[in-house]
């Protein structure tokens, strides 16, 4: 395999790796009010160990249970917020794609990644004691910026990498991801 196969490869399983997380985690976001009540409930029964050894994290995800129910029986339009968080990160992870396709033209989209996943830490450290979320919750938070920008990190490390790459083996690594878009430029490169 080429140099510019096997960057183009790294590249292309992160990304997917990095938008399957985006898309995870913004799916979760739609169920909150249930899956609160399964953890809650877990940490009650079967896990009870876990709520025994960390007491604050059962009260706390008792009280955003609370939280969460009375805003869904007498508030639902608030819940309507983590629709739109959800909604984000669906949306975030489809920019992706292009980065996935020509990972040289689109490395910006990396950056932005990038920044998004700093931004994560100062939002924390100021929303976070305005409503009223216990530091320990927000350091569990600012860890998704700083696990995030990992991937990140790396391939825009490997974009930057192929983007070095002769001319010749630049115009290839911009092949199209697909087999139709494929059979396109191959019937474009013959006419």
């Amino acid at each position: 395999m080429s140099e510019r196969r096997a960057l183009l490869r790294r590249i292309r399983v992160w990304l997917a790796v990095f938008i399957g997380c985006l898309v995870l985690s913004g799916l979760t976001a739609f169920p909150l009010v249930t899956e609160l009540r399964l953890v809650h409930n877990a940490l009650t029964s079967w896990a009870s160990p876990v709520a025994d050894t960390f007491p604050a994290l059962s009260e706390w995800i008792e009280r955003v249970r609370h939280g969460a129910e009375v805003a869904d029986e007498q508030y639902p339009f608030l819940l309507y917020g983590t629709d739109w968080l959800a909604f984000a990160h669906l949306v975030i992870a489809v920019a992706f794609y292009g980065p996935y396709r020509d990972p040289v033209r689109n490395i910006w989209v990396i950056e932005f990644g990038m920044i998004a996943c700093a931004g994560i830490i100062p939002l924390a450290l100021i929303c976070g004691p305005i409503r009223d979320i216990p530091f320990w919750w927000s350091v569990i938070d600012m860890s998704f910026g700083v696990v995030g920008v990992i991937p990140l990190l790396y391939v825009r490390r490997l974009i930057k990498q192929l983007e070095a790459l002769p001319p010749a083996e630049q115009a290839e690594a911009s092949e199209p991801a697909g087999p139709a878009e494929a059979a396109a430029a191959r019937t474009a490169r013959s006419a």
